[in-house]
């Protein structure tokens, strides 16, 4: 049957209104997270509160806890931000960063660590991106915050060579109570990177808390290798976080198509990228390198495929939810979610996935000295939220 014209516009009409609403319905829907501040979930453990502190921060990588209630975040671009009890974002940044920090793709100001005893010496320690000669590289800095600035600020460790590609930065930051922080690099998007003892890239490294070489690191005596160096073998640690009940270090990595990893690094060992991988190559799914397994080359404790693309990471020993106590918290980046993984001894023995699209790309996971829980959203903007418990 033949339609007439105005028959048709009106059909067209029709189907344009019904793409528009349900456009506009997906908008809403993306945005309902954000839209009420207190938004209420039930997990298998506990009703949880999502409590959105602070908006309009630029793709914030990390944030610490100031002795006064205070937290210090970082953003992608280069700022430093004091975020109040309360949530209030103050307008002004902290001056005094290295001139060096850049933002480069995936790079920029990454992590930020109170030393041990920050209450009497008043360091902070910061992980970015450095420009410099060659390209960039992750490096550590410390300086002593004062009000609005860091003084004294000293680099600690630059990796070696810098390189001109904007991927697999790394760039977290843990103190084991020991006098030593670790820091953890990225292969740079250049595979052989990561097994080459020579090169940077790709490794957790540890140095004193002053930046000196430890004289019991599994590399120093190594010839041509670089004495930083505690590991090899890792793609992209953007997670790591200190066991309270073991006091060793526990790590994710990135995978590339499948293959993301949590680990515990101890000395000297070689967890296997690119030599082995629960990952595929982007795209065509072939396999990279010899397997999943080989002799001498460490198992991940725990994989996702497919990938969740992990950041942040930390274990929860707080008293606000008793349900929760011992489990291993996991952001994700690219499934927007927080990963709570039930943990005996060094195995997981159960995953639930929590807060499902709801604040967006999760991009750090920390535990307040209050007990709650404080997510970053790698977004622009990106917020600050604080889960409470709801049940009581």
């Amino acid at each position: 049957m033949k339609r007439s014209g105005s028959t048709c516009l009106r059909l067209q009409f029709g189907r344009l209104a019904r793409r528009i609403a349900a456009g506009a319905f997906v908008i809403i829907l993306s945005w309902s997270g954000l839209a009420v501040p207190d938004t209420i979930l039930q997990s298998e453990r506990h009703a949880v509160r999502v409590r959105i502190l602070t908006r309009g921060l630029e793709h914030p990588w990390s944030l610490a806890f100031l002795p006064d209630g205070r937290m210090l975040v970082t953003e992608r671009a280069g700022r430093l931000r004091y975020v109040g009890a309360d949530g209030t974002l103050d307008p002004t940044p902290v001056a005094g960063l290295p001139e060096a920090v850049a933002e480069r793709r995936q790079g920029g100001l990454h992590d930020v660590v109170l030393h041990p005893r920050f209450a009497e010496n008043r360091l902070v320690y910061i992980a970015y991106a450095g420009r410099g000669s060659g390209g960039y590289g992750t490096e550590l800095a410390r300086g002593r915050l004062d009000g609005h600035r860091l003084t004294d600020v000293r680099v600690l460790f630059r990796a070696l060579p810098k390189s001109f590609g904007g991927r697999h930065f790394g760039g977290r930051v843990v103190f084991d109570g020991k006098g030593h922080v670790f820091l953890t690099l990225g292969d740079r998007g250049n595979r052989p990177r990561a097994q080459d003892p020579g090169d940077h890239a790709g490794s957790v490294i540890r140095l004193t808390d002053d930046g000196q070489v430890p004289r019991d690191n599994p590399y120093l005596s190594v010839a041509g290798a670089r004495p930083e160096i505690y590991t090899i073998g890792n793609r992209n640690i953007q997670g790591a976080a200190m066991n309270p009940w073991t006091g060793e270090l526990w790590t994710h990595e990135h995978g590339p198509q499948g293959g993301d990893e949590i680990n515990i690094i101890r000395a000297g060992v070689n967890y296997g990228w690119p030599v082995i991988t629960y990952g595929r190559n982007y795209g065509i799914g072939t396999r990279i390198g010899e397997g999943t397994h080989k002799e001498g080359l460490a198992q991940p404790l725990y994989q996702w495929t497919p990938s969740i693309a992990p950041s942040g990471m930390a274990f929860y020993d707080g008293d606000k939810f008793p349900g929760w106590r011992g489990s291993l918290l996991v952001g994700a980046l690219a499934y927007r979610l927080l990963a709570r993984l039930e943990l005996e001894g060094e195995r997981v023995v159960r995953e639930e996935r929590i807060l499902n699209r709801v604040i967006g790309r999760i991009r750090d996971v920390r535990v307040g000295p209050d007990g709650y829980v404080y997510l970053l959203s790698d977004e622009q903007p990106g917020v600050l939220v604080r889960l409470e418990p709801a049940d009581g």
